[in-house]
């Protein structure tokens, strides 16, 4: 079963057909054909063996007429799966016979490792028929950092943060300011699930943004997330970046400090011992 870090980025392009388009074009050069619009089509590539095949997004391209002119299947690979180098050929070739148009294989990778093993040919064992999946590693992620791309294209952003938030804290800001351009079911989806994902250090960033911001920006955050279970969770969420970023930056941990740190729920006192997290030499220096 896919997991909740799989299916989030894999909305990205449910809810934004265009993305993959998009991706092809920019980052790899890639000649598509004239098309009028993008659209999510339908994921489900069975055979007549019982064995079921589904990937994970399939996008069409389509002309003014509604008619098929390319079909990109889009797969998460989060990790080394042998058996995709078989499966990857079977999505390829269904949605090329569903839509009855040309089609390609983007593979999303979220290591580099992983990313080199996706891009190894695949040899389907017919002369001079050899897939070479196009994959789109976390250094070919675009960076979005302007505030006007992320409200454009907040799914973009949502992916520019995950991949490098932790390096360029403007990616952050462009994450925040996509966030309030989404709907209310979507601002909930990506928020939870991308913030959950941030590393240590982008989480550090993550919450001295939102304690920097002043109370507008908290304020429509927690108005959209239903006030007290944002709250809550925000605070939760404070406390384990303090604490880990504590420990990537090598500093122990006492388990009375982790107790102290974890039972905290007044905000302003986790803000202020976020930014002093980054400075401090000891644990017990962030009490002071």
């Amino acid at each position: 079963m896919p997991s909740p870090e799989h299916e989030i980025r894999t909305e990205f392009f449910r809810n934004r057909p265009e993305l993959a388009p998009f991706l092809l074009e920019s980052v790899f050069d890639h000649l598509l054909p004239e098309y009028a619009s993008a659209r999510a089509a339908p994921t489900d590539c069975n055979d007549l063996q019982p064995k079921e095949y589904r990937a994970d997004t399939v996008v069409a391209l389509t002309d003014g007429s509604g008619r098929n002119r390319f079909g990109i299947v889009v797969e998460v690979q989060r990790g080394r799966d042998e058996r995709k180098r078989f499966s990857w050929p079977v999505y390829l070739a269904t949605v090329r016979a569903r839509l009855e148009c040309p089609a390609l294989l983007l593979v999303v990778c979220w290591s580099e490792r992983t990313a080199c093993w996706a891009r190894d040919p695949i040899d389907i064992g017919h002369p001079d028929r050899v897939l070479h999946p196009i994959v789109l590693g976390p250094a070919e992620i675009p960076v979005v950092t302007s505030a006007e791309d992320a409200r454009a294209d907040p799914e973009l952003a949502a992916l520019s943060a995950l991949a490098h938030g932790s390096e360029q804290e403007k990616t952050l800001r462009a994450f925040a300011e996509a966030l309030r351009s989404v709907s209310d079911d979507r601002f909930a989806l990506y928020h939870d699930h991308v913030v959950a994902e941030f590393s240590a250090a982008a989480r550090i960033h993550w919450e001295a943004l939102m304690a920097e911001s002043g109370s507008a920006l908290k304020t429509e955050f927690a108005r959209r997330h239903h006030g007290k279970g944002l709250s809550e969770g925000l605070t939760k969420g404070e406390a384990l970046a303090i604490i880990e970023f504590l420990k990537a930056r090598g500093i122990p941990v006492s388990e009375q400090a982790r107790e102290r740190i974890t039972s905290c729920t007044d905000r302003g006192t986790l803000e202020t011992w976020i930014r002093k997290a980054a400075t401090v030499a000891a644990v017990d220096e962030l009490f002071d």
